[in-house]
């Protein structure tokens, strides 16, 4: 595969000892959002100058409808998404750029329509290449992410930095295995089948009484309720960090049956609030959950397993207790915000003369 790549425009740089970093994005209310804010706010904690400026979501698919914005002049690193056209970057700073997803891995192919397969192909994929080849720094939020977008993409250098968690926002808390109590699951994304939301209702059709499902529906799954059973229940959308937090420590267990993510924060966040993830074995997944240490992997779209994993959870509170133990423990290891901050911080320092 072509691995041209841009000579490094460090040089041109602001001469400084720290990083200060610029982050043009656009808003589109996912998981991308919250990484930005994360990482700006980690950086000031840190001490370094960070900010970033929030692009309307049309700058995705009609870019010429919105105005370039300024980069501040005490900026000395742009950090990007790879979805952003390059029009939006100052041509004077070096770039840091961030591949999210693995969108055009051929397994996500069958859960597209026409019209997004072709949205991705034809108008994401290439301006992707033209980030990874201009780009004096990539990085992939797992080593999943990484593959695709070699295979896929370009195959140039990039490093894996894993999303960070807030460890002190997620943390465990509540009153777990509860005697006599149903057995609490939650499910926490989007509603959509690429997430495993189609396997939710078998799934608790098949443990029946004795557990229990809340899910963050709100109004995307109205047609779905009607082959609801009576176990599950819609919490509706959650609005930031703390209602997320506050729905894990009110459960057991995070049931995760998603057929594919880019790192899989929802997990992460999870396992911080010490709670078992039982989860898809296939993606970022197996990255982020160790099998029958943190969780336990099913086989995509495998209801029956789901459901067994489940109960051997509910059955066994020896079990329970080590498995959540080390779900906390594994989080503070590997995929705090500090870990996050730290690889970030010696990624800008590389970009620096």
């Amino acid at each position: 595969m072509d691995n041209g790549r841009k000579p490094s425009r460090g040089a041109s740089c602001p001469m400084s000892q720290e990083p200060a970093v610029w982050f043009p994005a656009i808003r589109v209310e996912t998981g991308t959002d919250v990484f930005t804010e994360r990482l700006a706010e980690g950086l000031r904690q840190r001490g370094l100058r960070a900010e970033i400026t929030w692009l309307p979501r049309r700058a995705e698919y009609a870019p010429w409808t919105v105005s370039a914005p300024q980069a501040p002049a005490w900026a000395n690193i742009t950090h990007v998404n790879t979805w952003l056209r390059p029009r939006f970057w100052p041509r004077h700073l070096p770039i840091m750029a961030t591949i999210h997803h693995a969108a055009h891995h051929p397994d996500a192919r069958v859960y597209k329509g026409v019209a997004r397969a072709l949205y991705h192909g034809r108008w994401i994929a290439p301006n992707e290449r033209r980030v990874l080849r201009r780009a004096d720094q990539v990085v992939a939020v797992s080593q999943f992410v990484a593959d695709t977008a070699r295979q896929t993409l370009l195959d140039v250098p990039m490093q894996v930095i894993y999303n960070g968690v807030d460890i002190e926002v997620f943390r465990p808390g509540g009153e777990r295995g509860r005697a006599g109590k149903p057995f609490r699951l939650l499910y926490v994304g989007g509603w959509k089948k690429m997430k495993g939301v189609d396997l939710l209702a078998p799934i608790m059709r098949e443990l029946g009484d004795g557990f229990v499902l809340r899910y963050t529906g709100g109004s995307d799954p109205v047609a779905d309720k009607l082959q609801m059973p009576p176990n599950m229940r819609d919490l509706g959308r959650l609005s930031g960090d703390a209602a997320v937090a506050a729905a894990m420590q009110d459960a057991d267990a995070l049931l995760f049956p998603s057929r594919s993510e880019g790192f899989g924060l929802v997990a992460a966040e999870a396992m911080a609030s010490g709670l078992p993830v039982i989860a898809t074995s296939g993606s970022s997944l197996t990255e982020v959950v160790d099998d029958g240490v943190t969780g336990l992997l099913c086989p995509q779209g495998d209801a029956q397993a789901f459901a067994s994993a489940a109960r051997a959870l509910a059955t066994d509170a020896t079990r329970y207790a080590r498995l959540s133990e080390a779900a906390r423990r594994r989080v503070e290891l590997r995929f705090s915000t500090q870990a996050m901050l730290d690889g970030y911080i010696h990624a800008y320092r590389a970009c620096l003369p």
